[in-house]
């Protein structure tokens, strides 16, 4: 190795790890404990969502510009600005006295996620390479999946254990300490990089992708509560249009020779392209499972904060598990490792329906088991091959714009998931009740890990 710029040592590479995992277990730690803001706070369903929205939606639509302000200004600084951010804003969460506190404090918090998450990926990609950098971002993935399952079984024991009569507040207080912890290391163990050539913040790109994300997301998750009024549906209207004018603005932009937000000649690589048509149905999938099954769990089947945290155990060990396995396994056989996790998460999907449909009401986490395990484990041998395989070809000077393209569709996807799946369930609920809601919204999974098979077949074979 004769490169003789920053290095990122193990203890630096743990610490922007716990940097990544905190934004995705904070995305996901919440929807075991709605139950418990709602009868804290009186929020009612349409407050209850904009506090998972809040935080994904402001999350998603800054990510780009946290990665660019990184390649600007300095990785290092901006994941220590982010992490203290966090810090405060978890702060803010748990002592927040009422809904819109919350939900406010929710979407700054959002937006300290989004200055320290693209900082990681960026880091690992301009400060290793060769076999440790691939090692590095099979870690990432593994890491970024592994804190969405954490993140729901961690809420549910903090929520039960009501540490000092905290309740639901424990979920963001316990943040505190893991931040601060977290300084404390990246100020040792981190080196500083920025780009050679920083790009100038595309102000029309932002805007306008803002724009598009709110609204698309803003009326999917608000709408069923709200009771679908007017402006759910001229917002809806107006998303193809931004979607338009951004894309266009963009392409302009890249034509000038300027670097716009989410460059058009990025997707010009095929890897990156392919793979992030992968990640989006993927994401999709797995955030709207991960809020459907809390609710399911706890309010279907009565089983209470632990018992819904505790039926994802063995999802998450089996994701673990394949995480691990997937760099050996890429080695022998490329990307077909993505193809063999999506039949696998697709089987498992499937046993679930089977269970809650012949089981309910009756269903215990056992009966649970093998679908849990075998989707867990399909998730595993997919997330991070794809960060791989979507990172692959991406130059070390654009690593924070990749990096913060890939992050935001995955970030996005998650969030509309919530809205779709989530919105399709609930609505299911209040008229079929909750079994069949259940299993209908798990056949809709069923469709989308589908396509992600008939899909993955379009990926590079052999994965760098």
């Amino acid at each position: 190795m004769h490169d003789h710029g920053p290095v990122l040592g193990a203890l630096g590479l743990f610490t922007v790890l716990v940097g990544a995992s905190l934004p995705l277990i904070d995305f996901f730690i919440v929807n075991v404990a709605l139950p418990t803001i709602d009868r804290d706070l009186a929020a009612g369903p349409a407050l209850l969502e904009l506090v998972v929205a809040g935080y994904g939606l402001s999350y998603a639509v800054l990510l780009v510009l946290g990665g660019r302000l990184g390649d600007m200004f300095g990785r290092r600084r901006l994941f220590l600005a982010g992490m203290a951010g966090f810090a405060i804003t978890s702060l803010a969460c748990g002592l927040a006295p009422n809904a819109w506190t919350l939900v406010g404090a929710r979407v700054a918090q959002g937006a300290a996620a989004a200055l320290m998450l693209p900082q990681v990926l960026a880091t690992i990609q301009s400060a290793t390479s060769g076999q440790r950098r691939a090692k590095a971002i099979s870690l990432y993935g593994a890491t970024a999946g592994l804190s969405m399952v954490a993140g729901q079984i961690l809420g549910g024991v903090l929520v039960a254990a009501d540490l000092a009569g905290s309740g639901w507040r424990a979920i963001f207080l316990v943040n505190v300490p893991v931040a601060l912890t977290g300084l404390v290391l990246a100020v040792r163990s981190v080196p500083e990089t920025r780009s050679q050539r920083p790009a100038p913040i595309d102000t029309p790109g932002t805007v306008l992708l803002a724009v598009a994300l709110v609204t698309l997301l803003a009326p999917l998750t608000e709408g069923r509560a709200a009771g679908w009024p007017a402006w759910t549906w001229v917002s809806l209207a107006a998303f193809p249009v931004a979607a338009v004018a951004f894309h266009r603005v963009e392409k302009r932009a890249d034509r000038q020779g300027r670097t716009p937000l989410v460059p058009p000649s990025l997707l010009a690589l095929v890897s990156l392209r392919r793979g992030l048509a992968l990640v989006l149905p993927f994401s999709i999938g797995f955030g709207g499972f991960m809020f459907v099954i809390a609710i399911a769990l706890q309010q279907g089947l009565h089983m209470g904060a632990i018992g819904a945290g505790m039926a994802l155990v063995p999802m998450a060990v089996a994701f673990f598990g394949a995480s691990l396995a997937g760099p050996r396994l890429v080695r022998r056989y490329g990307s077909l490792v993505v193809t063999t996790g999506a039949v696998s998460q697709g089987v498992g999907v499937a046993l679930l329906a089977l269970a809650t449909w012949g089981g309910w009401p009756s269903v215990g986490w056992l009966d649970l088991l093998p679908g849990m395990a075998l989707a867990g484990l399909g998730q595993g041998l997919q997330l991070p091959v794809l960060f791989r395989i979507v990172l692959s070809d991406v130059p070390s000077e654009r690593a924070g714009v990749g990096s913060g393209v890939m992050v935001t569709t995955q970030q996005s996807a998650l969030a509309l998931g919530v809205a779709t799946l989530g919105t399709l369930f609930l609505t299911l609920a209040a008229s079929t009740g909750m079994r069949d809601a259940l299993v209908i919204t798990l056949l809709a999974q069923l469709g989308v890990v589908v396509l992600t098979v008939l899909l993955s077949l379009r990926l590079p074979r052999s994965v760098s």
